[in-house]
């Protein structure tokens, strides 16, 4: 009976949102964590970056991606 009711596209669009979602609050998670463990930065640079990441999550996320300075390789 639900088959009828909810058809194979708005199954995919549903699940398509759930992974939208999920990539978003484990890019999230991933942001905090890399935060705290990098050694370039210290006290109130980590706590802004919290704030931010917490108050924008997406936006906040994607710009510390894009401007936190690469890591050194080890060779």
């Amino acid at each position: 009976m639900l088959a009828y009711d909810y058809p194979l596209l708005g199954i995919l669009a549903t699940v398509v949102w759930i992974f939208f979602w999920a990539a978003i609050f484990f890019a999230v998670i991933w942001a905090f964590i890399d935060n705290f463990r990098r050694h370039d930065h210290h006290g109130w640079a980590k706590a802004g970056w919290c704030a931010l990441i917490l108050i924008l999550p997406l936006i906040g996320t994607l710009i510390y991606v894009i401007a936190r300075p690469p890591r050194a390789e080890v060779a």
